[in-house]
């Protein structure tokens, strides 16, 4: 008996091309810039092209990819899972690049650099002593530093998207190298408008500020695990130090901050720290990179400017 396969359930890709990469490279710009128009500065050509090439994408693929119109620009449930992909096969093809490189003992390419938000402002931290560095070894390599959450960046240094990460160490993994960097101290703070603001905190507890409600971190940190130890009460979640921030200058809830990036809030009267010789807590900042496969030779030397500008030993 022979069955038939439904159309749409057909492979239509075959095999890729040259101008697949180029249209799955077009698509992943759209999808990061956030539409076709804001793609069009980044790609350097015009919207009609670039809806052009998403089109054509989408013809290849035989799928939806995106929805546009009046309500904007939104990936479908395909799409999401094609610009996955995409970043994937990417992220495989500069790493064969730069293997070949390796190979005629040269470094040229990208290096994908990610660190957790306001780190900029941490007077421990050198990682733009290290990029000053590492762009005077490595004059031909083309460095994109990108910001995002801990668990963003660890997914993306496994999967191959970043090539070295800087977060705040939390817990680790096996395919993961680490080294130890540099470290930054967390207070609680709370906003202006708060209960606890311009009091006299001397006979605080942890107990007692479990009566009020806390804004944290919402993915696994150095944070949530503080968090968690004191049974803090976490009744607003964001995803980066900007959000928490947000949260404790409303007014409604306590939050821990860097204490480099809370000074200007506090300095203007907006926040303050909650008993900071006991509220608090530090964490290490780590660098890391893939054990496997062998990282390449800019993101070796990469690794070494971080160590270096740190002063720390290399392990």
């Amino acid at each position: 008996m022979q069955v038939t396969v439904p159309e749409k359930n057909r492979a239509v890709l075959g095999q890729l091309s040259d101008m697949d990469l180029r249209l799955l490279k077009v698509f992943k710009s759209v999808v990061d810039c956030g539409g076709m128009a804001a793609a069009e500065l980044e790609l350097n050509i015009g919207t009609s092209t670039v809806s052009r090439h998403v089109k054509d994408l989408e013809t290849r693929l035989g799928l939806t990819l995106c929805r546009r119109g009046r309500a904007g620009f939104a990936l479908t449930a395909e799409g999401q899972r094609v610009y996955d992909e995409t970043q994937r096969l990417l992220a495989a093809v500069d790493g064969f690049r730069s293997g070949i490189d390796d190979i005629h003992h040269r470094m040229g390419g990208q290096l994908e650099v990610a660190v957790f938000d306001k780190t900029a402002s941490n007077p421990e931290a050198r990682i733009g002593a290290a990029i000053a560095l590492f762009a005077g070894q490595a004059p031909e390599v083309s460095l994109n530093l990108h910001v995002a959450s801990i668990n963003a960046i660890e997914r993306g240094v496994i999967d191959g998207r970043f090539h070295v990460g800087v977060i705040p160490a939390h817990r680790a993994s096996k395919s993961l190298m680490y080294q130890d960097l540099f470290g930054e101290t967390m207070l609680l703070y709370c906003g202006a408008g708060h209960p606890l603001f311009g009091r006299d905190h001397a006979r605080l507890t942890w107990a007692r500020l479990r009566e009020h409600q806390f804004a944290g971190l919402g993915y696994h940190s150095p944070n949530m695990e503080v968090s968690h130890r004191e049974r803090l009460p976490r009744k607003a979640t964001g995803f980066d130090q900007e959000a928490i921030a947000t949260l404790i200058l409303s007014g409604r809830f306590l939050g821990f901050l860097p204490d480099h990036y809370a000074e200007g809030f506090q300095r203007a009267g907006r926040l303050q720290a909650i008993a900071p010789d006991r509220f608090r807590y530090a964490c290490r900042f780590v660098g890391m990179a893939r054990r496997s496969p062998q990282p390449s030779r800019a993101t070796q030397v990469f690794q070494r400017c971080l160590v270096q500008a740190h002063g720390v030993a290399s392990g």
